[in-house]
């Protein structure tokens, strides 16, 4: 007996430190979390004339001088993405299964005064698809819609187009990406835009 406890004793942790070794030296394996990280690096609008800037001035009716005809038009916006591995130094290196696909995203607006109802205090929030393959070590840019036509006819941007040309509404877009790493395992990231929507009058 005194020679089988011991054998027994040793077996047993050496079997679990072989799973714990297992576990802990395969993420790729890990089906319920991923091992990369999805980052905004940048996150880009425009201002009146065109240029790009770290915030959006959208426009909320466009009125022909000749005609008088109006029309709205979307806005977009820029994004840069990089992708990078939680662990700073994988002991089994890196490889495309860390690579991220992003899909789809979900933008949704938020007021400074806390009045955030949609369809009366800010626009409905709304979601569109990309494809964006962003891989480990290495950064994408894409541009998408941040604020749809549709949104300019309904309140509260609606209210703007007859308002004193002062008036301006200031929001902060926020923008979740959601895409999957190589191994299907979900990866989100979330960035943010100040924008001013206003009749700029042109």
């Amino acid at each position: 007996m005194r020679h089988i406890r011991p054998k027994t004793f040793v077996t047993a942790s050496a079997l679990g430190l072989l799973v714990l070794a297992f576990v802990a030296c395969n993420p790729v394996e890990n089906q319920t979390k991923s091992a990369s990280l999805l980052v905004v690096e940048n996150l880009l609008g425009s201002d009146l004339g065109g240029n790009e800037v770290n915030f959006l001035q959208s426009d909320v009716i466009i009125q022909n001088a000749d005609t008088g005809a109006v029309s709205w038009r979307g806005d977009a916006a820029k994004v840069t993405l990089s992708a990078s591995t939680l662990d700073p130094d994988p002991k089994l290196g890196v490889s495309s299964y860390e690579d991220v696909q992003v899909t789809r995203y979900v933008v949704s607006f938020i007021r400074p005064d806390g009045k955030n109802v949609q369809g009366k205090d800010v626009p409905y929030s709304f979601e569109g698809n990309l494809s964006i393959l962003v891989r480990i070590g290495q950064a994408s840019s894409a541009s998408f819609i941040v604020v749809r036509e549709v949104a300019k006819q309904e309140p509260p941007l609606v209210n703007l187009q007859n308002a004193d040309r002062g008036d301006v509404l200031n929001m902060t877009i926020r923008i979740d990406f959601y895409g999957h790493d190589m191994a299907s395992r979900a990866v989100q990231a979330t960035g943010y835009l100040p924008v001013f929507f206003a009749n700029y009058g042109n």
